[in-house]
């Protein structure tokens, strides 16, 4: 099927990847502190819910694009995602129809895959909760998906807001997703690992009385 090119029917069978070692950098620090280092122009907005019952995660982006309510280009990424992959799927942020469920999900977990993040619904709420697996969406319906296409595989797309490439970086946890372009991960994973630690610092001093709060008269007399 990798042989499809024509506009809304392409797949992309491969791309260039965020290297792995970055990604276990990554995987150490939390997406407010990632987000902070990127200026906070890369997080994607509330409102995207994380459903699996593993919030935390981190690994390269397997793009989809589909026709809103329509996931038959999604089955067909599932089954050529690599382990570590994190499958993101723009499905036009429409909340009317289910784009994945428990059984997708299962799927998933099966070939490796990081987590699924759906610029869109998912179903099957409870049972995604008791899995061991991170699932992030908009919101969830009842209603199921179609099948009938099309869609694109492995081109860039929009999701939160932000244009993501194939091989992106995506880390999530509680509060959120984080999204860092691949030819920026190298020069970002090490101010966010800076202001890790100062902000681990940080919460010693809170606790022992030493927090230095005079950067907040300091702003108060710029006014």
């Amino acid at each position: 099927m990798e042989h499809l090119t024509g506009l809304g029917l392409r797949i992309n069978p491969d791309w260039p990847r965020v290297d792995a070692a970055l990604v276990e950098r990554y995987r150490q620090i939390p997406a407010a502190v990632i987000g902070d280092a990127a200026n906070r122009l890369q997080a994607f907005p509330a409102g995207f819910i994380a459903y699996g019952g593993r919030k935390r995660f981190a690994g390269p982006a397997f793009t989809v694009r589909v026709r809103p309510g329509d996931n038959l280009f999604v089955h067909r990424a599932l089954d050529m995602a690599r382990p570590g992959d994190v499958v993101v799927i723009d499905a036009g942020g429409v909340p009317t129809n289910a784009i994945l469920g428990a059984m997708m999900s299962r799927h998933a977990v099966k070939r490796g895959i990081e987590a699924l993040v759906v610029d869109g619904a998912i179903r099957d709420v409870d049972e995604l909760a008791a899995m061991d697996f991170a699932v992030v969406a908009r919101g969830a319906t009842p209603n199921g998906p179609y099948k009938s296409g099309p869609g694109e595989i492995g081109y860039p797309i929009a999701a939160g807001g932000l244009s993501v490439a194939p091989g992106d970086l995506l880390v999530g946890d509680s509060d959120g997703v984080v999204l860092i372009p691949r030819d920026q991960a190298d020069a970002i994973v090490d101010v966010a690992e800076g202001r890790h630690r100062d902000e681990q610092a940080l919460e010693i001093d809170i606790e022992a009385g030493r927090w230095d709060r005079g950067f907040v008269e300091a702003a108060l007399r710029k006014l």
